[in-house]
Formats: C-alpha cells, sequence, structure tokens
C-alpha cells in the first residue's frame, strides 16, 4: 500500500487477528479440491457447512457450531447432487435451511434438523430447474423472504420465489441475460434494490434485478475485475480483480459512475482471487487471498483517500475458502468484530479467526456495536416483486435486546427489596415516576446506580461461554469432547466466581446508598 503522511485517528487501529486454538478448530474435514473460485463455506450462529469431497455426486458437511475437535470420518453428509456441489449459502431469515448449486444445473434447498445428523440426508426440500448448463452461484435476497438468485455458466442470472408448495420449480420468475461469458460474482445493496455483477468479460455491471435491465456498466480496460461488493450505504463499489501487467488490484467505484475507478491500489504479483469482504457496521474492507495465508484489512470512508490501510493478519497456513459469521453470531463480551472460517486443504483442517478490537473494559461496546441487520426478513416475497424496497430490520447486538422498534420502550428499573422506611418525599417522587413511564415501585424508589442497568444481561452472559449455551451441549462421546467440555465447565466456573465478586460488590454499594437514603430522610 502506498504510505499516506497524514495521521488518522480510527478505533479500530489496532484491530487484531486472533487465530482459535486446535481444540477450537475443525480437524479432519474432507475439502473439496475444486478448482472454482468460490467460498466453499457458508457458517450461521448454528452450522457450519463445508463443500466435501466425495465419490459419485456432490455433497457437503453441515456441522454443529460447537463440535469442535477431529471429525468422524464417518460423519453424515448433505448429499442429493448427481454433480460436484459448487457453492452453499445459508438462509438469512431461517438458521436451518440452506441453498446448494451443483454442476448437475440444479439448486437444491435443504430443511436441517435441529438434532445431529445421524444418517445422510439425501432428500431435499425444494429442486429449482432451470439452468441448462451448470449453476456456479447463489446468493438469498438481504430483505425479502424466500428470494433465491443464481448464475449459471449459460449465462443467465435467474430469481425465484421460494415461497410456493411445490418441491420441484421448473420456472424462475425472472431471467436476467445481459451477460455475455460466465458470471464470477454477484452482490446486493444495502435494500436488495440493486444487484452488481463481475462477468468473465471483466466488467461491472449495476443491474435493476426486477426490470432485468442494465443500469451502468464499467468499460474501463485498466483493471479487470474479479469480484464486486457493494458497500453498504456509502453508494460505492469495491472490486477486485488485475491490472494490465496482472497485478492483484482492488479498485474503489462510485455506482452511479462506472466510467472511471475513484482510486486503484495495486497489492502485490499473486495469482489467486482476492474475497473481498465489508462490514457496513464499522466501515471496514477485508481482502482474503485464494492460496494466501493472510488476510489484509483496511477501513473505508467517503473521503479521500478512500481505503486507509490498517495492518493485516499473517499465517503461514493457505487458504482454499472462507467462511464468515453473521454479526448475530459474534461474542461480543471479547469485543470480537468480524469472525473467518478458514478452510486449509493441507491440514484438512477449518481454523476460526477472531477479528478483536482491544478493550480494558468487559462490558458492552456500544461504539463498536451498532444496530446490525437481524434474521426477520423486512419484506416478504410478492412484496418485493412487486416493486416494493424496504431496508433491513435493524437488531441490537447487546446481550438480552430485542428488536429495534420505531418507538422505544421505557428503561426497565432494577427492583430492590429494602427494610429501610420510605420518606413521604420520596413516596411522592415514585408517584411521579409512575404517572410518567407507569413504573410501580414495589419498595424504595432509589436512584439507579451505573452498573444496575445491566446486571441481568451480565447475568446472562455469565451462562454462554465462546458464544454458546453449555447447558445445550450434547453429552460428550469421545475423549477429546469430554476433555473440551472440562476445559468450559473450568471456564464457567471462573465466570461464576468473578460473577459472585461483582455480586458483593454491587451488595456493599446497596447498604451504602440505603445509608445515605436514611440519613437524607432523618435531616428533612
Amino acid at each position: 500500500m502506498s504510505w499516506h503522511p497524514q495521521y488518522r485517528s480510527s478505533k479500530f487501529r489496532h484491530v487484531f487477528g486472533k487465530p482459535a486454538s486446535k481444540e477450537n478448530c475443525y480437524d479432519s474435514v474432507p475439502i473439496t479440491r475444486s478448482v472454482h473460485d468460490n467460498h466453499f463455506c457458508a457458517v450461521n450462529p448454528h452450522f457450519i457447512a463445508v463443500v466435501t469431497e466425495c465419490a459419485g455426486g456432490g455433497a457437503f458437511l453441515v456441522i454443529p457450531l460447537h463440535q469442535t475437535g477431529k471429525l468422524d470420518p464417518h460423519y453424515p453428509k448433505v448429499c442429493g447432487h448427481r454433480g460436484n456441489v459448487l457453492d452453499v449459502k445459508w438462509n438469512p431469515f431461517d438458521d436451518f435451511e440452506i441453498a446448494s448449486c451443483s454442476e448437475d444445473a440444479t439448486i437444491k434447498i435443504w430443511s436441517i434438523p435441529n438434532q445431529l445428523l445421524t444418517r445422510n440426508l439425501t432428500t431435499c426440500k425444494k429442486e429449482l430447474v432451470g439452468h441448462v448448463r451448470r449453476v456456479g452461484l447463489v446468493e438469498w435476497h438481504p430483505t425479502a423472504a424466500n428470494i433465491l438468485f443464481s448464475a449459471g455458466y449459460d449465462y443467465k442470472v435467474m430469481i425465484w420465489n421460494l415461497d410456493t408448495k411445490e418441491s420441484v420449480i421448473t420456472s424462475p420468475v425472472r431471467t436476467i441475460s445481459c451477460h455475455q461469458d460466465v458470471i464470477l460474482s454477484m452482490s446486493f445493496n444495502t435494500n436488495g434494490s440493486l444487484l452488481a455483477t463481475t462477468c468473465k468479460d471483466r466488467k461491472i455491471r449495476v443491474i435493476d434485478p426486477r426490470a432485468g435491465t442494465v443500469l451502468r456498466e464499467a468499460s474501463y480496460k485498466g483493471h479487470r475485475a474479479s469480484k464486486v461488493l457493494f458497500l453498504g450505504n456509502l453508494k460505492k463499489l469495491m472490486s477486485t480483480g488485475t491490472s494490465r501487467w496482472n497485478n492483484r488490484q482492488v479498485a474503489l467505484w462510485d455506482q452511479d459512475d462506472l466510467s472511471v475507478p475513484l482510486m486503484e491500489e495495486d497489492l502485490d504479483g499473486s495469482s489467486g482471487v482476492l474475497f473481498p469482504f465489508y462490514d457496513a457496521d464499522t466501515s471496514m474492507l477485508y481482502l482474503v487471498g485464494k492460496g494466501d495465508g493472510n488476510i489484509r484489512y483496511y477501513e473505508v470512508s467517503t473521503n479521500k483517500p478512500h481505503l486507509s490501510y490498517l495492518t493485516e493478519y499473517r499465517s503461514y497456513n493457505p487458504q482454499k475458502g472462507i467462511g464468515v459469521m453473521p454479526k448475530r453470531g459474534l461474542d461480543v463480551s471479547s469485543c470480537e468484530i468480524f469472525r473467518f472460517y478458514k478452510l486449509i486443504t493441507t491440514k484438512s483442517l477449518i481454523e476460526p479467526i477472531s477479528m478483536i478490537v482491544p478493550r480494558r473494559s468487559e462490558s458492552y461496546q456500544e461504539d463498536i456495536y451498532p444496530p446490525t441487520a437481524g434474521a426477520q426478513p423486512s419484506l416478504m416475497a410478492q412484496e418485493w416483486l412487486s416493486g416494493m424496497n424496504r431496508e433491513p430490520i435493524l437488531v441490537s447486538l447487546r446481550p438480552g435486546s430485542e428488536l429495534l422498534s420505531p418507538r422505544p420502550l421505557p428503561e426497565e428499573r432494577p427492583v430492590f427489596n429494602s427494610v429501610a422506611p420510605a420518606s413521604p418525599q420520596l413516596l411522592n417522587q415514585a408517584e411521579k415516576l409512575t404517572a410518567e413511564d407507569g413504573w410501580r415501585p414495589s419498595s424504595l424508589p432509589e436512584k439507579t446506580p451505573r452498573w444496575a442497568g445491566e446486571h441481568r444481561l451480565e447475568e446472562k452472559r455469565s451462562w454462554l461461554t465462546n458464544g454458546f449455551d453449555v447447558f445445550e451441549c450434547p453429552p460428550p462421546k469421545t475423549e477429546n469432547e469430554l476433555l473440551q467440555m472440562y476445559y468450559r465447565q473450568q471456564e464457567e466456573i471462573r465466570r461464576l466466581r468473578e460473577l459472585l465478586t461483582q455480586r458483593e460488590v454491587q451488595a456493599k454499594q446497596l447498604e451504602l446508598e440505603i445509608k445515605n437514603l436514611r440519613m437524607g430522610s432523618e435531616q428533612l
């Protein structure tokens, strides 16, 4: 990267990548050896799906997120395709539904059972038949339920409405036929009203998906794009590809003017494809190179130089593919802002890598966790097809929080039981509070201390270890799983001891406040 002499103040300057320990990785996973430039991995807060090697057709594995360690060689697969599986994507609004596409020119929708798979899953929920050649990409719509996009080697993008009772769907609701070669990537803007694609002809196109028309097309020959990405609400596109001299390159575009890029930056001379990932909540861009061991990350801004290099995570193990955890599955107690799942074919290993903002405080960090897109659709399929657009429904990542409603609810006040008598003046204050927001105190209306509003959330957080509920784990079956459960229980005991210490401090603070109230009432 070029050196920019000006000083930039940023809360993400010291973000670092933290690989998971060996016992928290997924070992002995038969990762696919396909040469396609896809991620081959999809993750949600419950499962990790990985395209795998198998004989006679295509298959992928669905592994519960907490089931780390060595994988059983006879672990059940999701198999039903007659050709190799090329892409898998979880439904953003249903953590137990996944789409897969294959060389057999079909797309299949699978329902994953809540309990662990005991045998191979061969019966799909729906089958989509429309492409005449193999299907290389699938993407779910970001805001509308049951809308799926697929791109095939027949140069067509098809839009499917899954909100039907038919188990085999043979006709898409829309077919986009503006491409002249194989489609390499697809990306939606925030509300899903625009679709950006890159093609093997190295052109970037911005398409109205419902009309099927090309709104803008980049004909710039200095940058041959292979992957493209919408940058949230910045009205900009980020593409990765190669320059005229075959150097790996990133380019930033104005989505309303694709004639010339806003900036170009040469990275290195490697040949692997660069996968871009953008976090709209932190305005951070991550570049993951296929065949590389490192992950570069930048901060994106609307002002020049637009792209500011932060640093990179380095590793000696090259990645075949990569998976990304949705924001709602992160561990906010450790200030984790992004999590990758790195596929290492040479070791048959899946290694989680957490991107962490170093903070001393253990409380919830509101500034690095703004409201983010949740798991609830803002539109039904027919509403989107009729022309409606809506932004995603936002949720807070604070533990125990609910959906963000347009009208904020009154803050919940903690209730304390006390033996101290209440003075008439304090009772009048309680009546005022009752009239204002409908809260009825059962005892003293004390002034709420700073920590009291979060003590229930801290208690809920104490049940979580590494992002999941320790009481819902299945019983260990192997010695490795037994050791992992032991370490998790030790960690839980440590957390409970810390919580007990905090409660003792809170009790002392309550005693002091009660004493102060009594002294104040005597003076009155």
